[in-house]
C-alpha cells in the first residue's frame, strides 16, 4: 500500500468514465500477417525465390489438340453442349466458381453472339443492312470466345505447368474452340486421376499372433520358479 505522501501504482474506477467499447467475439483472435514470413523457397532445395518467380511451363500436354475422340463423353458434349463442358472445367479448376455460372455466361456471350447472327440472316436475310449487324454479332462472339475462355486455360496452363501447344490460350480458342474444351477436360481428367492413385495407401492388416496352451503355461510358471528359488535361501548368523 502506498502511503499519503507517495504515488499508488493502483487506478481507481469511477463512475464518469465513459462504457467501454465493445469488442466483437473472436476480433483479437484474428491471424496477424507476417511478410518476412510469406516466403517462396524451392521445393527440392530450399532455396529462397523472388516474389516474381514463376515456375517454368516447360511440361506437354497429356493429349493433343486434335485428340477429341480420345474421350467419347467429353467429345460429343463439347460438340452439342460446349457451355456445359466449359460449366464443368471451370467447376474442377476453380471450387470458389460453381459449374453453372460459367455455363450461362458462356451460353450468354458465345453462343448468344451466333445464334442472335443466325437468325438475323434467317428472317431478314443477308443484305447491306443487316450485314453489319450480323458480322458484330459474330465478332462479339469470336472475341469473347478467345478472351474469356482463354485466360481459364492460362489458368489452367499454370497451375499444372503446362507449354502453350499449339499457340497463345487466347488464340488457341479464337481458332480451336471445341477442340481446347475437349483437351483441357482430358488433362485435368488425368491430373486428377494420377492424384488418387499417388494418395492411395495401402495398410496391410498385422499377422494373426497364436499362442499355444503349453506355452501359456510355461510362462506362467516361470516367474513362480525363480520366486521359490530366492525363498529357499537360509539367514545363517555369523
Amino acid at each position: 500500500m502506498a502511503d499519503g505522501h507517495g504515488h499508488s501504482r493502483c487506478v481507481k474506477l469511477t463512475k464518469d468514465q465513459g462504457p467501454v467499447d465493445d469488442i466483437t467475439p473472436g476480433e483479437l483472435n484474428q491471424p496477424i500477417q507476417v511478410p518476412q514470413l510469406n516466403i517462396h523457397r524451392c521445393v527440392e532445395c530450399g532455396q529462397v525465390l523472388p516474389e516474381s518467380y514463376e515456375p517454368p511451363a516447360d511440361e506437354d500436354w497429356a493429349t493433343g489438340i486434335f485428340g477429341c475422340f480420345e474421350d467419347a463423353e467429353s467429345c460429343y458434349t463439347g460438340f452439342f453442349c460446349p457451355c456445359v463442358l466449359f460449366g464443368r472445367n471451370i467447376e474442377t479448376l476453380r471450387d470458389d466458381i460453381p459449374w453453372t455460372n460459367a455455363c450461362v455466361c458462356h451460353a450468354m456471350c458465345i453462343e448468344g453472339g451466333m445464334a442472335l447472327a443466325a437468325a438475323t440472316a434467317l428472317f431478314h436475310g443477308v443484305d447491306p443492312r443487316t450485314s453489319f449487324l450480323i458480322c458484330e454479332s459474330l465478332f462479339f462472339a469470336w472475341w469473347m470466345c478467345g478472351i474469356y475462355t482463354g485466360l481459364f486455360r492460362q489458368s489452367l496452363q499454370k497451375k499444372y505447368h503446362l507449354k502453350n501447344s499449339p499457340c497463345d490460350p487466347c488464340l488457341v480458342h479464337c481458332c480451336f474452340h471445341w477442340c481446347a474444351l475437349c483437351q483441357e477436360h482430358r488433362e485435368m481428367k488425368n491430373h486428377l486421376s494420377d492424384n488418387a492413385e499417388t494418395s492411395m495407401t495401402v495398410v496391410s492388416p498385422p499377422q494373426t499372433q497364436e499362442m499355444n496352451t503349453c506355452e501359456n503355461r510355461e510362462s506362467a510358471t516361470a516367474p513362480s520358479t525363480g520366486y521359490e528359488g530366492h525363498t529357499n535361501l537360509e539367514l545363517q548368523p555369523v
